[in-house]
């Protein structure tokens, strides 16, 4: 009889707080206390654990078990301390070694025969143990975060191990049989498949707009009739961005890790492309639930985010974006516990010029009238549009036209976006969509003429300072893919001049447009 300590970690969001699993044998009447804030899954271990360990052919403790998992007032969820409890009862009781112990970090949930099942969340618990110096083990069904652990350590960190069985662990703690490292994972970029840009017949503004939006990672709303190809160029964007760094995928599959998503594979550095229901609510797409766990923003992170049929959305639902596109980060808060995620994501967004899907066509099929229009692009208020960068109409094409353009491929127009990003990376290390007040008005400098139009187009337009940044974002995106386009992707930027200032407020269609007239 004695006391044992085995080291764990929590979840929250997608950091791993330590967690020290104390299991302390006494005499007495036979009993079992378990405290340190465990949820009900987590109070539950108690009867998992006694099975397994007398399937296992190991003794159970007669007298009095008091098992504290600390800090007290963190919050534990899950079934992933299955297995550093288990191996601490084992140590108190005398049954397993203690000596190796420190240098370990214990997870898992137990079978009643004494198998390690699968825990969802571990990616973010492998990459602090392995800063840590400890090694990770960590149930075979996890082996894939595992191995993502591997391939982005540090040279020198431990390599975690991966078991099946809860003997198996044991033998291995007492120096009985090996248990091999997991392997590090392939982290290479897949030739994902996405859509080919040329295949999107017209739409020459459309196109323009969407390669300055993945140039400049700028918030996209595409307006147009049904059948005007607004889902089909928004499904393009993916292809058109680099892709992911490895500290970016990182971040992305944490959150995955998180929300009980596979983060490893091949498409590991590929960017997100998530894509909601209309119907989605609010903890859908922000996130939440008793679990505070990632929604639909934060699964996009360092990705695209479509929504379809914009003002179909409940206009609550619509309006927690505005925090997650104006800050990249949320804070899902509950009773119990709250965690922060990160949402830099790029929204592209689709919607129908009226009720009908036919205002402003010229076959004269709209039957809505002028306060239809204005009730159901109401639906979005100004502060949600204030944060979309780029207002664009499609308006609808005849196939059989001729001369109808296919326009530049994914390819040509992925490569022009490649330079262009890196132009902006080594300028001022991010999008130009991101930049904030005081690097924009360093790097965004605007000339005279520019200056004049901005101006009377402010005045006219009625934009407000947060829309006039984003003209003046949009201005500089164009300017860097006309320096990149003339071969000048180092040149420093020139003040931006009247006509990328008036192309970038011509790209905000919005701002212009009465629906009533």
């Amino acid at each position: 009889m004695g006391l044992a300590i085995v080291l764990s970690r929590a979840q929250v969001g997608i950091s791993a707080p330590e967690v020290t699993v104390e299991a302390h044998a006494a005499g007495g009447l036979p009993g079992f206390t378990l405290v340190g804030l465990p949820a009900a899954a987590v109070r539950e271990s108690r009867d998992r654990v006694r099975a397994a360990l007398a399937t296992g052919g190991f003794d159970w403790p007669a007298g009095r078990i008091t098992v504290h998992l600390g800090p007290a007032d963190l919050p534990k969820q899950g079934g992933r301390f299955d297995l550093p409890i288990a191996v601490a009862l084992l140590a108190a009781t005398g049954q397993l070694p203690t000596r190796a112990l420190a240098q370990l970090e214990l997870y898992g949930e137990l079978g009643l025969d004494g198998r390690v099942l699968g825990s969802p969340g571990l990616l973010p618990a492998l990459l602090a143990a392995g800063r840590a110096g400890r090694v990770a083990v960590v149930p075979r069904q996890n082996a894939g975060e595992a191995g993502v652990a591997v391939a982005v350590a540090g040279e020198g960190a431990p390599a975690p191990r991966s078991v099946g069985h809860l003997g198996e662990l044991c033998d291995w703690l007492r120096r009985r049989a090996p248990l091999p490292p997991v392997p590090p994972a392939a982290l290479a970029s897949a030739s994902q498949a996405w859509p080919e840009l040329a295949e999107v017949l017209g739409q020459a503004q459309a196109k323009r707009a969407l390669e300055v939006a993945a140039a400049g990672g700028h918030n996209l709303l595409l307006i147009g009739p049904p059948g005007s190809g607004k889902s089909m160029l928004a499904a393009r964007l993916p292809g058109l961005l680099p892709p992911l760094e490895l500290t970016e995928a990182l971040e992305l599959a944490a959150v995955r890790s998180a929300a009980g998503l596979g983060c490893a594979g091949d498409a590991f550095l590929s960017r997100p492309w998530r894509c909601p229901h209309h119907s989605a609510s609010a903890v859908a797409l922000v996130g939440g639930g008793g679990a505070a766990r990632p929604g639909e923003v934060s699964l996009a992170h360092h990705g695209v985010l479509f929504l379809d049929e914009l003002p179909e959305f409940r206009r609550g639902v619509l309006e927690t974006l505005r925090e997650p596109l104006e800050h990249g980060a949320i804070t899902v808060a509950r009773a119990a516990r709250q965690a922060d995620y990160p949402t830099r994501f790029q929204l592209v967004a689709a919607m129908n010029p009226c009720p009908c899907g036919y205002h402003g066509d010229p076959g004269g099929r709209c039957a809505c009238s002028p306060e239809q229009v204005r009730r159901y692009r109401g639906r979005i208020s100004g502060p949600l549009l204030d944060r979309i960068d780029l207002h664009v109409e499609m308006p609808r094409i005849d196939l059989h036209a001729a001369g109808l353009a296919q326009g530049p491929s994914t390819g040509e127009v992925a490569a022009r976006v490649a330079r262009c990003r890196a132009r902006q990376q080594a300028r001022q290390g991010c999008p130009n969509a991101r930049l904030g007040p005081a690097p924009l008005a360093e790097h965004a400098r605007v000339a005279t003429e520019g200056r004049r139009l901005l101006q009377v187009a402010a005045s006219r337009r009625q934009l407000s300072g947060r829309a006039q940044a984003r003209v003046l974002r949009l201005a500089l995106t164009l300017a860097d893919l006309a320096a990149v386009a003339a071969g000048r992707d180092s040149a420093p930027t020139a003040p931006l001049g009247g006509r990328v200032i008036a192309e970038a407020l011509a790209l905000r269609c919005l701002d212009r447009e009465d629906p009533s007239h």
